[in-house]
């Protein structure tokens, strides 16, 4: 599995971000270790209070663990990776929680340490966390037998599509996935070798070459957002620069957007909207799917949870019936009855505890694979949507390229008329001065 951490102080807005079922289809905090408070709040607010008797800001220790999409990881699985990472880099004592978020049908754990050394009031060093993570997490993907990804394989590997929060925030204003703009960016550039073919290839895709305001090289779409080609495209500004020139020469982005909305047919922008429209209702659908489904399986789980304390709890009384007391309790003790008694009890709780998991973490699974089955849809309708906003870009492009033919073949017949006529004035006053030379 992926991890991924940093070292971060702000303990109460982790606490809140942890627990916030905004994002997530479902929220569990599973355990908490080692801190006076059992909830996350509480104990996240002691991390704090304890840090300000140091001079460390970034108090705490934060890594998630991210399975591989349709690997159904188990509970223990979790915890053994996470003791793991404790052992490697020298975590083990130190309090800690551990919260479970269920979102687009995946499973992920975060996990949370202190890094305060209580006895001696200092932070726990961590040097090259890092690189000892990125070795657990090999680890993992080959005791688990799973498909290790390239970027792990080698450093040289690593997905070049990779984007940034901000990225992918900009491409969800736009309604496109930032994968597709990147590969889009990058195509044009391995295929183009001078400035005409790149820009070029990128008015095919619907996207125009302009002079940014703060960078040297952007794109504009016809919504006007602008796209730094330097990081979309994967390529230094000295290779742009090369291949380009000058960006000084480029007309500057209020030129160009000016131009796009000025050539914007309302036809054009007629479909534009309803391909928008169409495919907000079609998601709009799945997203009342996945809601009902949600808040069934939070109530299927809630029912679960009961049902699980209720059974502990008159379990865990009969169990305490079972040990004799006053006179009766002394003579078992004894006899050696009382330690049998207590050792059968200790067995069977913790059989209890396994029976209540192996329950738990089938219910789980079990809507896990409901919920994937559902993300399969989503995932399809967010890619037909996709690709008819890719098309209708193209159409953008192709419309201003007539829209260009049509005024240059209107300037060219102007210029037509307009030599033919004045040849026609040319040959008239000729004629008129033939004809008064023969007049007596």
């Amino acid at each position: 599995m992926i991890l991924k951490a940093k070292e971060r102080g702000g303990a109460p807005q982790l606490a809140r971000y942890l627990l916030a079922m905004r994002d997530n289809d479902h929220v569990e905090l599973h355990d908490v270790r080692g801190f006076a408070c059992d909830d996350l709040p509480g104990a996240f607010s002691e991390a704090d209070a304890i840090a300000k008797g140091t001079r460390c800001e970034k108090y705490l220790f934060s890594m998630s663990l991210n399975p591989p999409e349709g690997a159904n990881t188990s509970v223990e699985a979790f915890e053994q990776a996470i003791e793991q990472v404790e052992l490697k880099l020298g975590l083990e004592n130190q309090p800690r929680a551990i919260v479970f978020h269920e979102k687009d049908g995946r499973r992920h754990a975060h996990a949370i340490w202190s890094r305060i050394d209580s006895e001696r009031m200092r932070a726990i060093n961590l040097p090259h966390y890092k690189m000892k993570l990125r070795d657990v997490s090999r680890k993992l993907y080959l005791e688990h037998g799973w498909t290790m990804p390239r970027g792990l394989q080698d450093r040289s590997l690593r997905d070049p599509l990779s984007f940034t929060r901000a990225e992918w925030q900009q491409a969800n204003r736009v309604g496109l996935d930032p994968r597709e703009i990147k590969s889009a960016f990058r195509q044009c550039w391995e295929i183009s070798d001078n400035k005409a073919a790149f820009e070029r290839a990128l008015k095919e895709r619907g996207f125009w070459l302009a002079k940014g305001d703060r960078r040297g090289f952007v794109a504009i779409d016809y919504r006007g957002e602008v796209y730094s080609l330097s990081r979309y495209a994967g390529v230094k500004p000295k290779e742009l620069e090369a291949r380009l020139g000058d960006p000084k020469q480029l007309r500057a982005t209020d030129d160009i957007k000016a131009e796009i909305a000025n050539s914007m047919s309302r036809k054009l922008e007629a479909f534009i909207k309803d391909a928008e429209r169409d495919a907000k209702q079609r998601l709009s659908v799945l997203a009342f799917r996945k809601t009902e489904m949600v808040g069934r399986q939070r109530d299927e789980r809630q029912k679960l949870w009961a049902a699980h304390e209720q059974r502990w709890q008159a379990e865990t009384k009969l169990r305490a019936q079972r040990l004799p007391k006053g006179f009766a309790g002394i003579w078992h003790r004894l006899t050696g009855q009382y330690g049998k008694i207590k050792a059968e009890n200790e067995r069977e709780t913790l059989q209890t505890f396994r029976r209540d998991r192996a329950e738990k973490d089938a219910l789980v699974l079990k809507h896990l694979e409901d919920r994937q089955a559902l993300q399969q849809d989503i995932k399809a309708q967010r890619t037909m949507a996709h690709q008819e906003l890719m098309r209708l870009r193209k159409d953008v492009t192709n419309y201003r390229q007539l829209e260009r033919d049509d005024r240059e073949h209107e300037r060219s017949t102007t210029r037509e008329r307009k030599k033919e006529a004045e040849t026609q004035k040319r040959q008239r006053d000729q004629r008129s001065r033939r004809h008064r030379g023969f007049e007596p």
